[in-house]
């Protein structure tokens, strides 16, 4: 390495606080033949200042997630009054969860998991140079790929709408409807994916607030969409359609702005072979199906639902899996974001017991949320349905159904939640298959599960079958972890797994002892008030609880403090 005098300070200065002008500034300022280790010094004073806590990090992302989560459940409160559980409701959110699906496969999924790794990898042993390439290839590829599968979306949505919603056919009606948004949606697929990988590149220099905050633009516009363009329309639902491709415009150029600060704008370009290209889609291929084998699933509850007499089933599957990923995406998918970056250097770096270290407190973390969140959503499910959602097109009829299917899709949290951490300890080592043969174990089950359940049960049961293989995706992850070395348990896991445990009791019969479960029809009666006054006691009593026995116990802020 170079000598620490006055000059070279100064000059890793410049690099670290220029990024892209590096090769410039070398040329510059030293002989060529101290071009290689002036990169090394300037790329570990670069890690040294993109790696702080990661605590601290994903507190950022949930904070950014909640406000989004926030006014998404502002959004759901909007479309329930506005358009309800009638059969155009029913129609967008078929409509709209088939591009979402594929938004998951590869924005949020496969996409992410495969990238981040690599560019990681990339930021380790290469130049900025060979950096800018790696993006502007991706880039090209992906919108090429991106584009040919929007054309078919568009072309073929008959098809689409045939597949995904066969149950339709006998409403013409309906149907049709169905096959108009699903054209005006598709689009949505090619405009978030690249704000994916957008965000992707910020998220590996530790820009995880704006990926964070992007979310929060669909939301006000398909709120402000459902309110001040459907009565404007002859078909009011398919004011959301539209609002979701302006959704998606918005969110890609808020990102750019961001890029073009890191000196990363992608220029798109196509080659035939490039190596950095070719091991993200090596990579990318089997994460598709692993990473989103959860959306899968919920997927082929919609398509089911569709089977069911009447309208509504699939109303009530999305209503409660949006509460239900309330805790999910505040939480799990914002430790999640930040640990994959994290691990991928840990990784780099053969340093193990970090890397246990990192997926331990993620854990840890994990269940510190997901175990009372969990009894807290079935306890609650009743007021938290009749607050929320009832009022204007939802009736009370739709409130039951609802929150039943709330209640099943809440038993699965912690293991929807692990799944989101755990597959990271894969990706991060880029290890596909593993994961792959897992999610294909889990997805076989979920049929059989629906098949079985679905009958008796109805929509519950396609609820309660996703809850179920979502478990069990979840622990064969942390199985093959502990088998292969990569992850043990630590000893203050015992006394841990206590204080969860008393914490989340005492939470419980206090949520009893405050009438959390009364009688339905004392909150169906009650003023909109009244209900979110006594809802919010309901929590708050509950959290307060939860969180004194825990100090009671012993447990402390600080044990949840990790950096890396």
């Amino acid at each position: 390495m170079l000598k620490k005098d006055a000059n070279h300070a100064v000059f890793t200065g410049l690099c670290q606080y220029s990024g892209s002008d590096l090769p410039r500034l070398c040329c510059v300022n030293m002989p060529c033949y101290e071009y290689s280790e002036v990169i090394i010094s300037v790329q570990a004073v670069e890690d040294e200042t993109q790696e702080t806590g990661v605590a601290r990090s994903s507190l950022i992302v949930s904070l950014m997630t909640f406000i989004s989560r926030i006014l998404g459940l502002a959004r759901e409160i909007v479309f329930a009054a506005v358009f309800g559980d009638g059969a155009a409701a029913d129609a967008f959110f078929v409509a709209f969860k088939i591009p979402n699906f594929l938004r998951r496969l590869f924005a949020e999924g496969a996409f992410s998991q495969a990238f981040v790794p690599v560019l990681s990898e990339y930021r380790k042993k290469r130049n900025f140079e060979e950096i800018k390439t790696l993006v502007d290839h991706v880039a090209g590829r992906l919108s090429l790929i991106l584009f040919l599968v929007t054309m078919v979306g568009v072309v073929a949505a008959p098809m689409l709408a045939s597949v995904f919603a066969w149950g339709y056919r006998d409403s013409p009606d309906k149907f049709a409807l169905l096959v108009d948004m699903l054209r005006i949606t598709f689009p949505y697929i090619l405009l978030i994916s690249l704000t994916g990988f957008a965000g992707s590149i910020l998220n590996s220099y530790g820009r995880f607030a704006v990926p964070a905050m992007t979310p929060i633009f669909l939301n006000l516009t398909l709120i402000g969409c459902a309110l001040l363009l459907s009565p404007w329309m002859a078909e009011p639902i398919l004011a959301l359609a539209w609002g979701v491709i302006l959704a998606g415009i918005i969110q890609l150029m808020f990102q750019l702005p961001f890029l073009h600060h890191l000196k990363l704008m992608p220029s798109p370009k196509l080659k035939p072979r490039h190596e950095g290209v070719d091991k993200v889609i090596a990579l990318m291929l089997p994460v598709m199906f692993s990473v989103s084998v959860g959306q899968i699933n919920l997927l082929l509850d919609t398509i089911l639902a569709t089977w069911l007499e009447g309208d509504g089933a699939v109303s009530w599957l999305y209503y409660s899996d949006r509460l239900m990923e309330l805790p999910l995406g505040i939480f799990a998918i914002a430790i999640a974001t930040v640990i994959l970056p994290t691990l991928s250097r840990i990784y780099a770096t053969a340093d193990i017991e970090k890397f246990i270290d990192t997926l331990d407190w993620s854990l840890r973390t994990l269940l510190l949320v997901g175990l009372p969140a969990t009894l807290a959503l079935i306890i609650l499910a009743e007021p938290l349905i009749v607050t929320i959602y009832q009022r204007g097109a939802f009736s009370v009829e739709s409130v039951v159904p609802t929150a039943m299917a709330l209640k099943a899709y809440s038993l699965g949290l912690l293991g929807f939640m692990s799944i989101k951490v755990l597959v990271t300890a894969y990706f991060s080592r880029q290890d596909t298959s593993t994961p792959v043969r897992y999610a294909v174990i889990a997805m076989v089950c979920n049929m059989v599960f629906n098949l079985i359940l679905i009958i008796p049960l109805a929509h519950v049961g396609l609820a309660l079958a996703t809850s179920l293989s979502a478990f069990l995706n979840g622990g064969l992850l942390l199985f093959g972890l502990v088998k292969s070395g990569i992850y043990r348990f630590r000893s203050h896991w015992f006394i841990y797994l206590f204080q969860i445990g008393l914490a989340t009791i005492a939470m419980v019969f206090m949520l009893k002892f405050l009438g959390g479960p009364a009688d339905l029809q004392m909150w169906v009666q009650a003023e909109t008030g009244t209900r979110v006054v006594q809802l919010g006691i309901l929590c708050l009593g509950g959290a307060l609880t939860y969180v004194l026995v825990l100090l009671l116990t012993g447990v402390r802020p600080a044990h949840f403090r990790h950096s890396v």
